[in-house]
């Protein structure tokens, strides 16, 4: 196979016609050539950090969408399975993944679960972390969202941390507002990236520090805006990553849309190619081609240098979509998951009122991070409920492993009037995570997740929509389009008839859960304060 294009050779700076052979799923020769060439050739986009489950499609799905938008690897983290099904989760993902053309390169997960305080499926000690190292298609370790563990130096964190140097494989971390000294330790223990900068200077002393940042956009948090400009100066040192995205937002694009954006708002054209294309191949050592000669054949055609309309996609020589087309097979999908608890009443979602204010969650769109706001609560024979007229709306977090008590705080920021949304998708344990504007509604939504083992919810009193999620309570057994155009319609329905403002509500309320994210958060057994790491009383003099 030969194909004529504008080459676009990154490293060196520089884009001239060319002839491209491929030759046993390698690149043979790249010759210069005279030809007036209409179209780029260029390496495939590598997403540098996501989590496949996010997109609730298993990876053989996922790639049937990525691959349209020319990513041809990703570096995924299989941490939310993994916080369900333990190692056989992360195994299920792999062997998913098989025969998907796409390039998925997985880590070994190290915070499972996240937190001591909080219920999850299953635990990855420091030995399973060793037993996953060890394998040649495991090739990270994935992000240390134990900050305080590492700077404190608990021995089982700093225990995976040696095995993953011992294995020679990288390190993700996980810092959100870290500087300073306690960054300083961070970074020293070996950890080397860091997506969760959320300001250009957070950003900056990282990389001064020596970490790579990873820009994030994602359905949820989206840090392009205020990271993008590092790439002027330091594109050695960023990559573009995507973290947690839905199937809706996948549809619309994935790295190749960042790029665009990034040359639009006047990045080098070569230091967002080298972000987005080669650093994330050359810092993890993925098995992936960048077009050079005697590569493996991975590469992309697009329109131009500045949309990335993606023409072509290429992986080890092989055509796998084309102008709409995609040549990749479709593969059963397995059932896995470990759901068991027992349906919900009223009466479990009722608090009682005994003193003073409340803390309450103050959730903010696009942000993974939330504030803690003292409110007056609303009483009403003795119980708090939600008041709509302040849009403090109840949430309730049920645990999904066994049946226990629920736990119940209250948040700001959802602005539902009406009904309820609740999910099998809370990160990081994935317990079953709800909001409504009353008990009754909220009931019926956490009941319906249950009934399905697993689902995304959202009802009021005429209707109710629901995306099944069978394979482990967060990813669904359908093709790629049937999961995308469903959760379309489900985040219309709480947009439009549920009046939420939240570009995407249900990313947003899957972080609600999340307790290693600041400031205030609510887990199976309770609030959660991040500044002091322990649980916390819902009511202020408690």
């Amino acid at each position: 196979m030969i194909i004529s294009a504008n080459y676009v050779d990154i490293k060196n700076r520089e884009i001239f016609p060319a002839k491209v052979s491929v030759e046993n799923n390698k690149i043979k020769s790249v010759q210069k050539c005279d030809e007036v060439c209409k179209n780029y050739i260029l390496p495939g986009f590598v997403d540098a950090h996501i989590h496949i489950e996010s997109s609730m499609l298993v990876p053989s799905e996922f790639a049937k969408i990525a691959l349209t938008h020319g990513t041809v690897a990703t570096v995924s983290d299989p941490h939310e399975i993994a916080n369900v099904l333990g190692i056989k989760g992360v195994e299920y993902m792999i062997e998913n993944a098989k025969g998907s053309s796409l390039k998925f390169n997985f880590g070994a997960p190290s915070c499972v679960p996240a937190t001591s305080f909080e219920t999850s499926g299953a635990t990855i000690d420091a030995k399973g972390i060793k037993e996953l190292l060890a394998r040649d298609d495991i090739k990270y370790l994935s992000e240390m969202m134990n900050f305080p563990g590492v700077i404190y130096n608990d021995s089982e964190v700093m225990a995976k941390i040696e095995y993953a140097k011992k294995a020679n494989k990288p390190i993700d971390g996980h810092a959100p507002g870290l500087v300073g000294e306690d960054l300083d330790k961070y970074i020293n223990a070996g950890i080397t990236t860091d997506h969760e900068a959320y300001s250009y200077e957070e950003g900056l002393e990282k990389i001064n520090k020596g970490m790579n940042i990873l820009i994030r956009e994602g359905s949820a948090a989206k840090n392009f805006e205020a990271l993008y400009k590092l790439l002027e100066n330091y594109s050695d040192s960023c990559m573009l990553c995507s973290d947690d995205k839905h199937p809706d937002d996948l549809l619309k694009g994935h790295i190749n849309k960042l790029a665009s954006r990034a040359v639009k708002n006047g990045m080098d054209k070569f230091d967002v190619l080298k972000a987005s294309c080669i650093n994330p191949v050359e810092f993890y050592n993925l098995d992936v081609g960048l077009l050079n000669e005697g590569d493996s054949a991975d590469f992309i055609i697009v329109d131009s240098l500045e949309e990335f309309n993606v023409l072509q996609t290429f992986i080890d020589g092989k055509l796998v979509y084309d102008n709409k087309k995609l040549y990749i097979a479709s593969k059963e999908i397995k059932i896995v998951n470990n759901f068991n608890v027992t349906k919900k009443s009223i009466e479990d979602f009722r608090v009682k009122f005994l003193h003073d204010d409340i803390k309450v969650i103050k959730a903010m769109d696009r942000e993974l991070l939330t504030k803690e706001v003292d409110e007056k609560p609303k009483v009403v024979d003795g119980f708090v409920e939600s008041d709509l007229s302040r849009d403090i709306l109840k949430i309730a977090v049920v645990n999904r492993y066994k049946n226990e008590k629920v736990s119940v705080g209250f948040i700001e920021g959802f602005g539902l009037k009406s009904g309820a949304i609740a999910s099998s998708i809370a990160h990081d344990s994935h317990n079953i995570i709800a909001v409504g504007c009353d008990d009754e509604s909220i009931t019926k939504a956490v009941n319906e997740v249950i009934k399905n083992r697993g689902a995304i919810v959202a009802l009021d009193d005429k209707e109710k929509c629901v995306l099944p999620l069978k394979v482990a309570g967060l990813m669904s057994d359908k093709d790629a389009m049937t999961v995308a155009n469903k959760y379309k319609k489900i985040n219309s329905f709480v947009k439009k008839e549920l009046k939420t403002n939240l570009e995407a509500p249900f990313m947003t309320l899957s972080f609600m859960a999340l307790l290693v994210i600041p400031d205030l958060k609510l887990g199976d057994k309770g609030l959660f304060d991040s500044a002091y790491f322990k649980i916390t009383d819902l009511f202020t003099n408690g």
